[in-house]
């Protein structure tokens, strides 16, 4: 987010795949971006699927009795390239007394279509002086530090322990941490919340990512398998179809390598026509040849009938479908007391 303390630029765009924490992130910039000055005299808002950009430049360009403004356009990624030219025109020269916010987010009414980011609008940005600021949470070791980051700024108190258990159960919800951090800062103050002191506010587990299902059965951990699939489907409101095709794709990795003479990792992912890091390929290849031609011609049989059966062959509910799957896939990776 902008800095506080920072003059205001002439345009802030705010986009980010979590409805929640972007929605945040607009208010906390509204909120410094009018200061003490009165909401009701020095803000518009622009918001649903009807309004058209050409009425939020003219309330950015009208003169105001009160001298500054703030103009928000809010579910601004209905519009298509063409319907933002009048945006595009006032970022030639932004109306000085006024502060435009743009917020990417998507419409109102189902089935809308979103437009991603145009090259265009991010350039006029740029140029007009603006800000863009992703607003979503970040991958990898980034997501720790988020947490990090969010623990700074609060008054509540956790142990190591209870940090660990808290990130643990929100798994890819990390949205949910403000309200939990509310609630524990109402509830304890600045005293040290242990794990147990913790474990009746954290509501379900959240989800998990895709790599964390493949990598618990890749491994031979059945239970452990079992239950990051049922984060997936519970936590994530995942479709069983979506995680079929998680499922399928790893399998279908591993299988095109199998026999095809690929001996590293930037072989793999060339093969694979994976970009990026050599990670993943490298995961797929060990696995492959872990598993052998046998094993993996018959994970790709199991994967295979569990999809027909999925899509209405049988009528046993998706999820006890994808449970016995995936125990199935872990088990045959399982040696000994990795089937645990």
């Amino acid at each position: 987010m902008p800095n506080p303390t920072a003059a205001n630029s002439p345009v802030y765009l705010l986009k980010g795949s979590d409805e929640v924490l972007l929605g945040t992130a607009a208010s906390e910039l509204v909120i410094r971006l009018i200061g003490d000055g009165d909401r009701t005299e020095l803000l518009d808002t622009f918001s649903g699927d009807e309004y058209p950009m050409s009425q939020v430049i003219m309330a950015a360009t009208t003169m105001s009795m009160f001298g500054s403004r703030v103009v928000v356009a809010r579910n601004c990624a209905r519009f298509s390239t063409d319907e933002l030219a009048a945006v595009l025109a006032y970022l030639e020269n932004p109306a000085p007394e006024s502060t435009l916010v743009l917020i990417w987010e998507k419409a109102v009414a189902p089935g809308t279509r979103t437009s991603p980011l145009p090259k265009k609008l991010s350039q006029a940005i740029k140029d007009a002086g603006g800000e863009i600021h992703d607003c979503g949470l970040p991958g990898g070791k980034g997501r720790s530090m988020w947490v990090d980051d969010q623990l700074a700024g609060s008054a509540v108190c956790l142990s190591s322990g209870a940090k660990r258990v808290l990130v643990e159960q929100l798994g890819e919800d990390l949205s949910r941490l403000a309200g939990i951090l509310t609630v524990l800062e109402a509830t304890f103050g600045n005293e040290e919340i242990s794990p147990e002191d913790l474990e009746p506010y954290l509501g379900n587990a959240g989800a998990v990512p895709p790599w964390e299902l493949t990598d618990a059965i890749d491994g031979g951990r059945v239970a452990e398998a079992v239950e990051k699939l049922q984060r997936m489907l519970a936590g994530g409101d995942r479709h069983p179809l979506q995680v079929m095709v998680t499922l399928q794709t790893h399998v279908e990795r591993m299988l095109r390598l199998d026999g095809s003479g690929v001996r590293d990792d930037k072989q793999a992912a060339a093969l694979l026509g994976m970009k990026g890091s050599t990670f993943p390929a490298k995961k797929a290849l060990t696995q492959s040849k872990k598993l052998g031609t046998a094993k993996l011609s018959r994970c790709i049989k199991l994967v295979a009938a569990t999809d027909v059966d999925l899509r209405g062959r049988t009528d046993q509910p998706g999820e006890l479908l994808l449970e016995t799957l995936v125990a199935r896939l872990a088990a045959l990776s399982a040696t000994g007391k990795n089937r645990r």
